[in-house]
């Protein structure tokens, strides 16, 4: 479907003029006969949607609310509007001021959908766009899932390069992610805050977490940490008790809990344990996914990919059928889409935990092929397209893991952290653990 690629990738290099509608993206309500459609103006204007059934059809309108908002001295104009009463299936032609565009609703309760998941996708080096827009374009997927860093630096060249959804380090513009703000409209979750959401989907409860919270603390303080967990903690309470409607989980954010790569210090220095174990009065996000059963978690920061086998709290369990009713969250790294940064490299040890590494330049595929069955590819843009992993997670109906799940059948700790002797970066953070042990 066409929807998230046209209004997004397309719109790249925008006119960054008058009252010409630039930067249009979509995105979901919660509600899905409904889309929400976001634009920015360089000039004041008021402006609706005109949108119908493509082919024709009665048109009807959405109307438009905008606000000014200031970033580097210039005064932009954010609009956005909802399209209600959509039809399910049904592709529709929208209009906005001079600008056309198409997109086509997804059908009621979908058991089965694609979905394109990645992170990490940059103007500069920005090497699987191509890629992304004719898979789009082909129908291959559904929409889009990114996991933050967010065309590189939003606020730069007078931000004009869009996109969405979750932010990552890159969206803070010491402005307090202004421009991820303002840019981008998510389902609402109570707070005027796009940076943590959720939607049902299908069999899928979506959860859009943001680590950032966490990474600029000190710069924003505790309060945005504390108000996003409690509202996490009851979202995925509430997930975990509706199973019946929606018996997958799938959390997404940008900085990972865990990973293999050498410039990162294998995911050991403090804000990787910041994010999954907590700090000060800040509770982590690990312990509370654990408890909620959380069944996938997608994450971007490491120019890289990596799929993990079930892991909990530095415990792994990687017996040749750990993806059948797995015993804990299965967590996936999708950052390679491309960057102005070189990507990451791995240690030429392969940890046990780790399931399949990849540094080539690519992007991610989720199937929800059922209630029970979820699939997930890699394709490589280094290698033609060629899929470089791929593999299932099976789990019977009804199943949930738990913590008396794993202590009945313990998983194996992960192993000591060795550093070589050049590695700076991973002898201070073995020495920051040290210290807190």
């Amino acid at each position: 479907m066409k929807y998230l690629i046209l209004v997004a990738i397309t719109c790249v290099l925008c006119n960054g003029e008058g009252t010409t509608p630039d930067q249009v993206h979509l995105s979901f309500t919660g509600d899905m006969t409904e889309m929400a459609v976001v634009w920015n103006t360089f000039a004041e204007a008021s402006q609706d949607v005109s949108y119908n059934k493509k082919g024709g059809g009665a048109s009807s309108t959405a109307s438009g609310a905008s606000e000014a908002w200031v970033y580097g001295g210039i005064t932009r104009y954010r609009h956005k509007a909802t399209m209600t009463g959509l039809e399910y299936s049904t592709e529709y032609e929208y209009t906005i001021s001079s600008r056309s565009f198409s997109f086509k609703t997804l059908p009621k309760d979908p058991q089965s959908y694609k979905v394109c998941v990645f992170g990490d996708l940059g103007y500069w080096h920005g090497n699987s766009t191509e890629s992304i827009i004719k898979h789009g374009l082909a129908g291959d997927f559904d929409f889009i899932v990114h996991l933050g860093d967010i065309a590189y630096d939003l606020h730069t060249n007078n931000g004009q390069i869009p996109y969405m959804v979750i932010a990552g380090n890159h969206e803070d513009d010491y402005q307090n992610f202004t421009n991820y703000q303002k840019r981008f409209a998510v389902p609402d979750n109570g707070y005027n805050d796009n940076q943590f959401y959720s939607f049902d989907l299908g069999p899928v409860h979506w959860v859009g977490v943001s680590t950032e919270n966490y990474g600029y603390y000190y710069s924003y303080g505790m309060d945005p940490v504390m108000t996003q967990y409690e509202w996490l903690k009851n979202d995925l309470t509430n997930a975990n008790a509706n199973r019946a409607a929606h018996p997958w989980i799938f959390t997404f954010q940008h900085r990972p809990f865990y990973c293999s790569n050498v410039n990162s210090a294998e995911c050991q220095s403090f804000e990787n344990r910041l994010v999954r174990t907590g700090w000060l009065d800040m509770p982590g996000l690990e312990p509370l996914f654990l408890q909620t059963s959380v069944d996938f978690g997608f994450w971007g920061h490491e120019h890289s990919y990596e799929r993990f086998y079930p892991v909990a709290d530095r415990t792994y369990w990687n017996d040749p059928n750990a993806y059948k009713n797995p015993k804990a969250p299965v967590y996936l790294i999708s950052g390679s889409a491309g960057c102005h940064t070189p990507d990451a490299w791995f240690s030429d040890q392969p940890w046990p935990w780790s399931a399949a590494r990849n540094n080539d330049y690519g992007w991610s595929i989720v199937t929800i092929a059922n209630r029970t069955h979820v699939r997930v590819e890699q394709i490589s843009i280094d290698k033609n397209e060629q899929t470089v992993d791929d593999f299932w997670v099976i789990k019977d109906e009804g199943y949930t893991h738990s913590g008396e799940m794993r202590r009945a059948s313990p998983g194996t700790k992960f192993p000591a952290q060795k550093c070589h002797f050049k590695d700076v970066a991973c002898q201070r953070s073995l020495k920051e653990i040290n210290e807190e042990l």
